[in-house]
């Protein structure tokens, strides 16, 4: 089950991983937010909070 986050304006968002390479080589997974669910879909990783923009709803995932 992925994980989903309904912001603040009442628009719900899925949590997506994918593992990219770096210019040095190497290799880290970056999480963003989309509205559809794709098959790229996750679970909150652990140590992980999301942190909403109150300025315009934009959810980030950052370490707690």
């Amino acid at each position: 089950m992925a994980y989903t986050h309904t912001n603040s304006k009442g628009v719900t968002y899925h949590l997506n991983s994918k593992l990219v390479t770096l210019r040095g080589g190497k290799e880290q997974t970056i999480y963003y937010f989309s509205k559809d669910d794709r098959p790229e879909a996750c679970e909150l990783p652990a140590g992980f909070v999301v942190n909403e923009n109150p300025r315009n709803g934009f959810l980030t995932v950052k370490r707690a």
